[in-house]
């Protein structure tokens, strides 16, 4: 979708909408880690986000994946950056072919700034020179199917002295095609203002979203200001002299000013801002909250997991619990298939999964993966691992690269104790009966409806451990399992293999959504994945080691386990019941 109609959209509504700026990492692990914060930021309910291009079109291709993967994986407008600075005709034809192929349907055209002083602008290189030739390709090629957007400096792109310039190649550039102006970062809200009147003046009719940069650290500011010439208000170098080396503190100022800046523009009728996040989070989410910009839960929960963008997947309204925090390993898995369940996943369907992606289990180094989780020697050190995650006193795990879900948090405490007695939890659903949809923490799709979630749980447990369980399980009717090994022995009580839906929702004028479900066919592609991420876990300790010896004796001998407490009704407490007086905890030892 093109973001001028979600913009003219939020206008119309007199709704204020915001954005995200991001920069292509230049490590694998960095991409993994922006990915991850990418997913993070998505439920502050952005309007769209945008990822850089480096200069002479070095990071084309990263550039188009994060964009591309954004609106797949996590549905969120992507806007790729392009720019024409020393970049060849072929590769700007090249990656717009790719971007329409892959429907990215919004681009920010872009002159481009050159890397340092040692480099210089050839105008002789390249059939574009400015962002305007870029424009002109774009629309002439294109027509109508890309929305444009292009920078505005409210301070001159050079200096003051071109600011009228500036405004007038602004004006054209609205009239070869361009949608959409983004500004570059100011701090001077009143300069900002009537620079904004002197272009409503000279014609350009076009929505403007101003650049927001919180500061982050005083030497990077400065540093910042200084390259783009931005002026700052001598009351904001006043506050930050007395602290400038306290890095907090000036964090924390920078979201004072951002806040301040945002109110005073919210004042002056703006309705959008575009944040330059520099790949972080804190200031951005900060500055949302103190203005009490929060997304409501429809706009960022339309389903219990976000839909795509991709237009193969439009409809897409079903997906297997299993990949609950690994949806890029389902949506690639599952690129090949024909179509997607939309309102039911059917009995009859069985596609086939793709192969798994290897090498993103684990994505700390060996000394970053020693450091969170240390050395363990015995199942006891792996428990205490899981039961600290459990408790938040742990971020990540290799199954689960951020903390608990919020839903989770009123069955901490239980599941920290299955944990202990050696049930090692990966994945957790509470029982929910009718929240309504507008809940914060249970809440998702269309307003003014009802959700509902049978209490699911995911383990990995010991051979006796799983037959000290199935054999409690006899006495639960209501209960059903599947538990797998590593080789594939299959136990389970289900007599068919029709999908078991655990989460569904209803709403005013729709039929009945069950957009999650447990299924055999699904589960045995994802215990793959699941072993996996032992082995994985095991490569980054010596492989002589304990450490490595004893995970993967874990992934060959145990098995990989989920139960269904198909009473909804029950408390979210009472699936945990099941494991009292099993295992050996490790407060009894």
């Amino acid at each position: 979708m093109k973001i001028i109609d979600k913009i003219n959209k939020a206008l119309e509504d007199d709704r204020c909408f915001w954005s995200f700026e991001y920069f292509p990492p230049k490590t694998q692990q960095g991409v993994m880690n922006l990915y991850d914060r990418i997913e993070r930021m998505c439920n502050l309910g952005p309007l769209f986000i945008d990822v850089t291009w480096r200069w002479g079109g070095k990071s084309s291709d990263l550039t188009l994946e994060l964009c591309s993967n954004s609106q797949t994986v996590y549905g969120v407008e992507a806007n790729m950056h392009m720019t024409c600075t020393n970049t060849n005709f072929g590769l700007i034809k090249s990656a717009l072919e790719k971007a329409k192929d892959q429907g990215v349907q919004n681009i920010l055209a872009l002159r481009g700034d050159l890397p340092d002083d040692t480099v210089e602008f050839d105008p002789s290189v390249g059939e574009f020179k400015y962002a305007i030739d870029l424009v002109r390709y774009i629309r002439k090629t294109y027509g109508d199917y890309f929305c444009i957007s292009v920078a505005g400096y409210p301070e001159g792109c050079v200096g003051p002295e071109d600011i009228d310039r500036d405004i007038q190649h602004l004006k054209a550039k609205q009239d070869a095609g361009a949608d959409i102006v983004v500004t570059q970062l100011f701090y001077d809200v009143d300069n900002y203002l009537v620079w904004v009147d002197k272009c409503r003046a000279a014609g350009i009719t076009i929505p403007i979203l101003p650049g927001i940069m919180p500061i982050q650290n005083y030497g990077g500011f400065k540093r910042m200001t200084d390259l783009c010439r931005i002026s700052v208000p001598q009351e904001i170098w006043d506050r930050l002299e007395p602290i400038k080396d306290d890095d907090r503190a000036v964090k924390d100022y920078g979201i004072e000013v951002a806040v301040d800046m945002i109110k005073r523009l919210r004042a002056a009728g703006v309705r959008g801002f575009h944040f330059y996040t520099i790949n972080l989070e804190r200031s951005t989410r900060m500055v949302l909250e103190k203005l009490q910009l929060v997304p409501t839960v429809h706009e960022v929960r339309p389903l219990p997991w976000s839909p795509s963008l991709s237009e193969k997947r439009a409809g897409e309204n079903v997906r297997p619990i299993f990949w609950r925090n690994h949806a890029r390993s389902y949506i690639k898995r599952t690129e090949l298939w024909d179509e997607f369940p939309n309102g039911r996943w059917g009995d009859a369907r069985s596609p086939a999964y793709g192969e798994m992606v290897h090498g993103e289990q684990v994505r700390l180094t060996a000394d970053q993966a020693a450091k969170k989780w240390g050395h363990p020697e015995t199942v006891d050190d792996v428990k205490r691992l899981f039961m600290r995650y459990c408790e938040g006193q742990l971020d990540s795990l290799p199954w689960s690269e951020t903390p608990l879900q919020p839903e989770s948090q009123d069955i901490q405490r239980s599941l920290s104790r299955i944990n202990s007695q050696g049930f090692l939890t990966i994945n957790s659903q509470p029982s929910c009966n009718g929240a309504p949809s507008s809940d914060k923490v249970h809440g998702w799709g269309p307003s003014n409806g009802f959700v509902y979630k049978k209490a699911y749980l995911e383990f990995f447990a010991s051979p006796e451990n799983v037959k000290a369980l199935l054999a409690r399980l006899e006495g639960s009717p209501t209960v059903t399992y599947y538990a797998v090994t590593k080789s594939g022995e299959l136990l389970t009580n289900c007599v068919e293999d029709s999908p078991n839906a655990v989460t569904w929702g209803v709403f005013p004028g729709k039929e009945i959504l069950q957009p999650t479900i447990v299924e055999r066919v699904s589960f045995l592609a994802w215990k793959d994945e699941a072993f996996e991420f032992w082995s994985a876990w095991a490569r980054a300790y010596a492989r002589d080691s304990a450490s490595a010896g004893l995970l993967g004796g874990v992934s060959d001998s145990w098995y990989l386990m989920n139960i269904v407490e198909n009473n909804f009704q029950k408390s979210p407490g009472s699936i945990f019941e099941l494991f009292d007086g099993l295992g050996q905890p490790l407060d009894a030892e």
